[in-house]
C-alpha cells in the first residue's frame, strides 16, 4: 500500500486548511552588514506567538526564504531566538547565515518554546494524547500556517521556498516536508532515524515526549516519510556519535531514503561525519548552506 499525504495529515491530526496567522513587524533585532531581522507578533487561535523575520540587506526582486524549525535541546528558553543568537548545538545563527547568501528565513516560537514557555512540554503533550492528537502535530500545523504567512510575502518568491531544522526542527522538517508539496528544499540535520531500531536499542526515550506520535509506527518508517520528499532536493546531516542517532537506527532509514530518490531521480545530499556528534559542526553547517543556495537559485 502506498503511502499518501492524505494518510500523513490524518496521522498528525492535521486537516487542511490550517487556522491562518496574522501577524505585524516589530522592533528590529539585527541591523548588520548582511541581514535585517525583525521580530514578529503572530497571532494563531487567538495565541499570540514570537516569530523572528530574517532578510538580507542587499535585494533585489522577489527573494526565495526558508522556514527554520528550532530546536529543543532542553532550553525553553532559546525557542526562534536561535536564528539571530545562535545556540550551543548550531555552528552559527542559521537566519544570520541564510541572509548572508541572499535568502530570507522565518522562525516561529513552537508551543512550550521562547514566548510559550509557560506550559510545559509534558503537560502540552499529554493533553493533546488523550484526545488521540499529539504535539508534533500542533507544531507541524502551526508551521503549515507559517509557511502560508510566509509565501503571501511581496518580496518572497513562493516558487523557491525551503526548509531546515536541527534536532527536534530536523524530525519536523522532513514530516514537513513529506505533507507539504510547497517546499522546493528540505534540509535537516542531527535527528535521522528509524524509531523501531532506536526502540530496539532502547534509545528512543532520549528523544522528547512531543515526538510520540499515536499510531505513526504501523503507517510508516521515517525512511518512508523522508522518501515521499523525493524527487525534490534534500540533506541530511548526520555524526555517527550522535546517541539520537546512531548508526544502526540512521542507516535502515537512509538506505529507505536512498532507494526512493534511486526510483524518482531527484537530488539527494547526505553529509556524514564518523566523528561528530549531535552537533552542527562548521563543515555540516556550510554544506547546508551551499546545498539551500543551490536548490532555490
Amino acid at each position: 500500500m502506498t503511502l499518501t499525504r492524505s494518510d500523513l495529515l490524518t496521522a498528525f491530526g492535521i486537516t487542511l486548511p490550517v487556522p491562518p496567522v496574522t501577524g505585524s513587524i516589530g522592533a528590529t533585532v539585527v541591523d548588520d552588514a548582511t541581514c535585517v531581522a525583525h521580530q514578529l507578533a503572530l497571532n494563531s487561535a487567538g495565541e499570540e506567538i514570537r516569530a523572528f523575520w530574517c532578510r538580507p540587506r542587499q535585494c533585489s526582486g522577489p527573494l526565495p526564504a526558508v522556514l527554520i524549525l528550532h530546536a529543543h535541546g532542553n532550553r525553553y528558553d532559546i525557542g526562534a531566538a536561535e536564528v539571530i543568537h545562535g545556540r550551543p548545538a548550531l555552528f552559527a545563527p542559521t537566519g544570520r547565515a541564510l541572509a548572508a547568501c541572499g535568502i530570507a528565513s522565518l522562525c516561529l516560537d513552537m508551543p512550550c518554546f521562547g514566548s510559550r514557555a509557560g506550559q510545559t512540554e509534558s503537560a502540552a503533550s499529554k493533553a493533546l494524547l488523550w484526545e488521540g492528537r499529539s504535539l508534533a502535530g500542533q507544531m507541524l500545523a502551526e508551521n503549515i500556517a507559517a509557511l502560508d504567512w510566509m509565501c503571501a510575502q511581496p518580496d518572497v518568491d513562493p516558487e523557491r521556498i525551503g526548509v531546515f531544522g536541527l534536532s527536534m526542527g530536523a524530525t519536523l522538517a522532513y514530516w514537513l516536508g513529506a505533507l507539504d508539496p510547497r517546499l522546493r528544499a528540505v534540509a535537516h540535520a542531527c535527528c535521522f532515524a528509524d524509531f523501531r531500531q532506536l526502540i530496539a536499542l532502547g534509545q528512543h526515550d532520549l528523544h522528547g515526549i512531543y515526538l510520540t506520535v499515536p499510531g505513526l509506527l504501523p503507517l510508516a518508517s521515517n525512511g518512508q516519510i523522508a522518501g515521499m520528499i523525493a524527487p525534490r532536493a534534500q540533506f541530511i546531516g548526520l555524526g555517527d556519535l550522535d546517541p539520537l542517532t546512531p548508526p544502526a537506527a540512521a542507516d535502515p532509514a537512509l538506505h529507505e531514503v536512498q532507494a526512493a530518490y534511486a526510483q524518482h531521480v531527484g537530488r539527494l545530499v547526505i553529509h556524514r561525519e564518523p566523528a561528530s556528534g549531535h552537533i552542527e559542526t562548521q563543515a555540516m553547517h556550510r554544506a547546508m548552506l551551499e546545498f539551500m543556495t543551490g536548490a532555490l537559485a
